[in-house]
């Protein structure tokens, strides 16, 4: 699944649209195409994994699920588009395999941008105040809880808890208050290192945890398991990640 940096270097991509006017809208979406068809682009924006074109009085969301690509000024050979966007001079913008839905009135009464990791307007503070009321979520949990860190996926989640030396199955409750930090910190922090790394081509590069089996710190295999409510995977380190299970009380794996 995309993780809010790619979006982020989709939507630098498609900006180019902006201020443009739909001429031709097709793909095999459930949602009315035929609305968009002579419509003007009144921004491109994102939030977090929801790619978002604007347009006067409505919004189309697109979310790349699993496996969603995205072409722009061409087509993917033998799939069909589920949505195709056409525009003057013959440029296009098609999208696969992916989520499709209109957003009714202003972005603004739908979204808060405070939660994306990539936002100018990322509030730490508030991060940290949805937190700690969930203190029983579990760590794997929360770092992929949208509300608090939208963008934030299943790669930046491992890399976070390697960073931080914190444990998947840690409590948010029982972290410390600089582990707390740390944690807001850095989820923040990776996202952009990874969206620095995206545009290099070399993001596989700097993976210390996500999909490893050995810990670099250690010299011992990482533990392999789908954890939380959420059950995806994740890599760690039994030695060097320490779980917080208790408030105040720290115990070694």
């Amino acid at each position: 699944m995309p993780e809010g940096p790619s979006i982020q270097i989709l939507r630098e991509e498609a900006s180019r649209f902006a201020g443009r006017t739909v001429l031709r809208a097709s793909g095999n979406s459930s949602i009315d195409i035929a609305r968009l068809a002579g419509q003007r682009i009144v921004a491109v924006r994102s939030w977090g994994k929801h790619f978002l074109l604007e347009f006067r009085g409505f919004s189309v969301r697109i979310h790349l699920l699993m496996f969603g690509t995205y072409r722009i000024n061409e087509g993917k050979d033998g799939a069909v588009p589920r949505l195709s966007l056409g525009f003057a001079g013959g440029e296009e913008l098609n999208f696969y395999t992916c989520s499709v839905r209109f957003v009714e009135g202003p972005l603004d009464a739908s979204y808060d941008w405070s939660a994306d990791v990539l936002s100018d307007a990322w509030n730490p503070v508030a991060a940290r105040k949805k937190l700690r009321a969930m203190p029983d979520t579990l760590v794997c949990d929360a770092l992929l809880d949208q509300m608090v860190f939208s963008g934030v996926g299943n790669i930046i989640k491992n890399e976070v808890l390697f960073r931080i030396r914190v444990h998947p199955l840690s409590t948010v409750g029982a972290l410390p208050a600089p582990k707390l930090r740390a944690l807001v910190e850095q989820a923040r922090q990776y996202s952009f290192d990874f969206l620095e790394w995206k545009k290099a081509f070399v993001l596989r590069q700097h993976w210390l945890a996500h999909t490893k089996k050995t810990c670099p710190r250690c010299a011992i295999p990482f533990i392999k398991a789908y954890l939380g409510k959420t059950n995806r995977r994740s890599f760690f380190c039994e030695n060097c990640q320490l779980r917080y299970d208790e408030p105040f009380k720290l115990r070694q794996p």
